[in-house]
């Protein structure tokens, strides 16, 4: 009940008030990956920038006095992170300690997550077989397949980045998810074109199709977390965004009061689909609301 008075108030303030708190925040604790994924634009090989303990409980501190009670730790691979004795579970542990309703790990799974105590974990799955590892390497699907089976884990949630390469493999993706009992539901986004990325940039006559079948595979049951009204947006990306209903903490510690594609200037070619769902939530969209209320309290 304490997340359902605390989501109530927040919207009240922001919605009703004009007040601008991020409710969540996205907190990359380091740039190291044991991958080098095409279409990332935060690995780095050479230039690695992990946190300390200290820093990321600082980091934390700074986001829950901003209004944040949600906090996603992404990397480079977050389940790799250490320092000394410290592993991610000491930063699940230290969030909950601070006050964070939950907390969300977003893994690559290569390597066995199935004792990460974070409330979500979520999966970075960009298709299947060889369209997964066009994108992420030789071999890349198969571990995740492994691991995924092998985590004991119930209720995770998969994530498709969808571009030039994988496009095509939606509906096997979305059937792979139905099937699998280990996953709960499947997000997409499309590929935004940061730089050195461009190539994988999805024209928007397809993007709009792949938004249709994604719409219909929604309305058929598939476990589709997106909205149809937040999908609806991404079709043009012509609305006005509140994306700093998230704020962004860089792997070399930038604070940002909202994505940094901003300040990279491509806002209009963004694929991040939780910009619709947002806008769909100030819009008072049921089907997003109701999706957002019970993303926000699931365990």
């Amino acid at each position: 009940m304490r997340k359902y008075f605390y989501l109530i108030r927040w919207f009240i303030k922001v919605r009703f008030f004009g007040k601008k708190q991020p409710l969540q925040t996205v907190l990359f604790i380091s740039n190291e990956c044991n991958l080098a994924c095409r279409h990332c634009n935060i690995y780095e090989k050479e230039h690695i920038h992990v946190k300390t303990y200290e820093q990321i409980g600082e980091e934390l501190q700074y986001s829950y006095r901003q209004g944040s009670r949600f906090v996603d730790f992404e990397g480079g691979e977050p389940v790799i992170w250490h320092d000394g004795d410290r592993d991610i579970n000491a930063l699940v542990a230290l969030a909950k300690q601070i006050g964070f309703f939950s907390v969300t790990v977003t893994s690559n799974a290569q390597l066995p997550f199935g004792n990460c105590q974070a409330d979500s974990m979520w999966i970075s799955l960009d298709g299947l077989g060889d369209f997964h590892n066009a994108i992420r390497g030789a071999g890349t699907f198969e571990k995740l397949d492994e691991n995924v089976r092998k985590s004991g884990r119930k209720g995770l949630c998969a994530n498709m980045v969808i571009n030039a390469l994988n496009y095509a493999d939606v509906f096997e993706t979305v059937e792979y998810v139905r099937q699998n009992p280990a996953i709960d539901l499947i997000s997409f986004n499309f590929h935004t074109p940061w730089k050195n990325t461009e190539t994988l940039f999805l024209d928007w006559d397809l993007r709009c199709k792949v938004i249709d079948e994604i719409i219909s595979l929604k309305r058929q049951g598939y476990p589709v977390l997106n909205t149809v009204s937040g999908l609806k947006l991404m079709k043009t990306n012509k609305f006005n965004r509140v994306c700093w209903v998230c704020n962004f903490i860089l792997p070399d510690g930038t604070r940002l009061p909202e994505c940094s594609g901003k300040s990279a200037g491509i806002c209009d070619r963004c694929g991040l689909c939780m910009a619709g769902e947002m806008r769909s939530v100030f819009d008072f969209k049921p089907d997003t609301l109701l999706a957002g209320l019970k993303l926000r309290v699931r365990r």
